[in-house]
């Protein structure tokens, strides 16, 4: 049976209108019609053409907060670079898929010569039109929504809980992200009707200097507009999870999250604790969940799923 994800995904990128077979000829589509779906066919393919064009200047590598180390063993072939992983989900659309509902192998051959890496732009217009695919599906399956930066958007979508045929996950998250980058764009996925979003940011600002009392109330935000744009969701406010980078103190992130479980409270958002299940004695990150401080490895990806399915059991039960 086909995927209803796949005929919407198909028609979010052709913009096709009604076969015109099928059309009284008043009601064919007009010639600047016809024009314009050509178009923007055509840009997508020379958008594909151009990020898989070698260049002759080595690529430098990714920093950390666009796209974690590889693991020195990956499990599979799958892409380990943001560029890489933009193409995979841009080549998914294009065939009329959902990248989180397929194998993490996908699509090799659109994404493995990647060199060109994609602006911020590129990458929030991608989300977009993915949150178009699921905000255009007819049946009723839940969606549940990862929203944030790149520890999020690197969540292996194998590991998503319930990720089956009768549940969809939608990944919103894109590296380097502040918080106030995030509350800028939740107008982007607006028309969705998620059951559950999941919320985890702030360790960029702290990398970038902002105060906790910004990052508190940019959070605080991002939680009232979800819940004025989706009031049928539940919101989960994620803690910050502990890091070997930056020279945080394990005070400051333990404040931070005691904050955060505070805005959850008077909200009637729930709050997850994720940071209790990766903090070593000293208060950083594990050394074994992580592959360069910051990001986590597969251990570190399977602690956290651990942590998403209780919540999802617990907001099961509710």
């Amino acid at each position: 049976m086909t995927d209803p994800l796949s005929l919407v995904a198909a028609t979010v990128l052709a913009q096709a209108s009604p076969p015109i077979a099928q059309v009284a000829p008043s009601d064919r589509p007009q010639p600047a019609a016809i024009a314009s779906v050509q178009t923007e066919k055509e840009r997508l393919n020379s958008l594909l053409r151009h990020l898989r064009r070698p260049t002759p200047q080595p690529e430098p590598a990714p920093s950390p907060e666009f796209a974690p180390t590889p693991a020195a063993n990956p499990p599979s072939l799958r892409p380990q670079s943001g560029s890489q992983l933009y193409l995979q989900r841009l080549a998914a659309l294009r065939t009329g898929k959902l990248y989180t509902r397929l194998p993490q192998e996908s699509f090799p051959a659109a994404w493995q010569s990647a060199t060109q890496s994609p602006t911020y732009e590129q990458w929030r217009h991608l989300l977009a039109q993915e949150a178009k695919v699921v905000a255009r599906k007819t049946d009723d399956r839940p969606v549940s929504i990862l929203l944030g930066d790149s520890l999020s958007l690197w969540f292996p979508s194998d590991r998503l809980p319930l990720n089956t045929t009768e549940h969809v996950w939608l990944n919103q998250a894109i590296s380097g992200e502040t918080t106030r980058q995030i509350l800028n764009r939740l107008g982007d996925f607006a028309q969705i009707r998620p059951r559950v979003i999941y919320v985890m940011a702030g360790v960029n600002d702290l990398k970038n200097g902002i105060t906790d009392e910004e990052i508190v109330a940019n959070l605080t935000q991002i939680v009232t507009q979800l819940q004025r744009q989706h009031p049928q969701a539940k919101i989960v406010l994620q803690s910050i999870l502990p890091t070997r980078r930056f020279g945080l103190t394990r005070d400051r992130i333990t404040n931070l999250n005691r904050q955060l479980a505070a805005i959850a409270t008077p909200n009637r958002v729930y709050y997850l604790d994720v940071y209790q299940h990766m903090v070593d004695p000293t208060g950083a990150l594990r050394a074994d969940l992580t592959t360069d401080g910051l990001h986590l490895n597969p251990k570190g990806y399977a602690t956290w799923q651990t942590a998403l399915q209780h919540s999802e059991l617990k907001i099961a039960r509710q």
